[in-house]
């Protein structure tokens, strides 16, 4: 019989479980590793979101998660405004580095331009394509 019968978590077990980690890993490092939330949005006169960036900032490393812009406003520098505005709050809080994924089918060319080196790449993630690691440093 196994020692654990795993069953979804809850919201308060969610958040339980990140203190715990957040304070065993302070222990081993010696500083809070609290994350800060970037959040950056776009929206045109009516008020519509047409583009977004979600990222946290953590242990001196920028984690950008979301960075999308609606088809209409691609090729206008906008997410290039978004990533640009999240790595300076990034710097401002002391982040060294950034790093973000993205898939072989959206926007490797686009963060190679601006700066970010391909770290790793993981084949059928989803089958038949890539999933693929950047980072860029943040110092000047």
């Amino acid at each position: 019989m196994s020692p654990c019968a795993p069953r979804p978590a809850s919201v308060h077990d969610s958040e339980q479980l990140c203190q715990r980690l957040q304070a065993f890993n302070q222990q081993a490092c010696g500083d809070p590793l609290e994350d800060l939330p970037v959040r950056l949005a776009c929206h045109d006169h009516d008020g519509t979101l047409y583009a977004g960036l979600l990222a946290d900032i953590c242990a001196g490393w920028l984690t950008v998660h979301v960075l999308w812009v609606d088809p209409a406003h691609r090729g206008r520098g906008v997410a290039s405004a978004l990533l640009a505005e999240a790595e300076q709050t990034a710097r401002q809080h002391g982040a060294h580095a950034a790093l973000l994924d993205t898939f072989d089918w959206q926007a490797e060319g686009f963060y190679t331009r601006h700066g970010y080196d391909v770290l790793a790449r993981l084949a059928d993630y989803p089958p038949g394509h890539q999933r693929i690691y950047l980072r860029k440093s943040l110092l000047a």
